[in-house]
């Protein structure tokens, strides 16, 4: 994503291996970039929801991101930093902060703890834009977002905002595609890895992924077969989908884990990396029982996926 050129594919995100005192393992953190950055993903990125961004020391994110660039780089793999943070104060000194480290992006939530006005958020753009001396910026918008953008809106904030060269997005219907195509061209739009063979087609740019955390190179494969055979691609993708409805989504009711734990989760079934299913305190993570019933079934419905990092 440098020289002017679009994010595009692929991405995974750098999940925290957390040890047995429920501490980051930066030396396991290293060995997971090596990974990832091995495994032909068009990038990867830290501190989004998965690298639970919301639950980490300054200190802990300085080194964190630090590890990530120095990691990324050595490997010649595409790299962006999250920003994101409760005090949009912070997230804008981190922004300024990044400079050094040359990332290929930087990905950065609205104002979250209080809902944010039409003024406010574009005054939070006009600093964030002044902040980001050149990075290019991407807005990631999930649908727990306190103010959720239309295509509309967040055409306009590009327009305050030349920094501005993606979004990540839940994605829609046929109807939310064409508007994505009317109002953001030029413009990167990423969707859940879950959906890329129903949005590919229909303007998806990518997606930094789920389903990477599954497997990255099962994410990959996904992916291509999107351009390269569709109706494989969207057997594939309801079988993914199905694993997930059966054997990871509901674990949100029936155990109390939150979209974090879910994917780390998915990464310990997957066993292509250092990272396990712990959490940084106080989330909880998925039990050994559900993790080992999911893991027998992954590889009887995604057997594509089983012998992929």
């Amino acid at each position: 994503m440098t020289n002017g050129i679009l994010p595009k594919g692929i991405w995974g995100t750098v999940l925290l291996p957390v040890d047995g005192r429920g501490e980051i393992d930066f030396g396991a953190l290293r060995e997971e970039i090596a990974i990832l950055c091995a495994s032909g993903l068009d990038g990867i990125y830290s501190n989004g929801t998965a690298g639970e961004f919301h639950n980490q020391t300054e200190a802990e994110y300085e080194k964190i991101v630090t590890i990530v660039a120095e990691g990324a780089r050595g490997a010649g793999c595409p790299f962006q930093v999250g920003v994101s943070h409760t005090n949009p104060r912070i997230a804008r000194d981190r922004l300024r902060r990044l400079t050094p480290l040359a990332p290929s992006g930087v990905q950065f939530i609205l104002p979250d703890w209080w809902t944010p006005s039409d003024p406010e958020i574009v005054h939070f753009a006009d600093g964030m834009q002044d902040a980001a001396a050149g990075v290019p910026l991407i807005l990631y918008n999930p649908p727990h977002a306190k103010r959720k953008l239309t295509l509309d809106e967040i055409a306009n904030l590009r327009k305050r905002m030349p920094n501005l060269v993606g979004t990540k997005l839940a994605g829609g219907d046929e109807a939310w595609y064409r508007e994505r195509r009317a109002l953001l061209p030029d413009f990167s739009v990423f969707v859940p890895g879950h959906t890329v063979a129903f949005g590919r087609p229909r303007g998806a740019d990518g997606a930094y992924s789920n389903v990477a955390c599954l497997s990255p190179r099962g994410a990959l494969l996904h992916w291509q077969l999107a351009e390269e055979d569709p109706e494989r691609a969207t057997e594939l993708e309801k079988r993914i989908v199905s694993f997930m409805q059966q054997w990871i989504i509901p674990l949100i009711s029936s155990h109390g884990l939150s979209n974090i734990a879910l994917d780390k989760m998915m990464a310990a079934i997957g066993g292509w990396g250092p990272v396990s299913e712990r959490l940084l305190w106080p989330y909880i993570s998925a039990p050994t029982e559900a993790l080992n019933e999911a893991r027998e079934h992954y590889n009887k419905m995604l057997p594509e996926f089983a012998p992929l990092f």
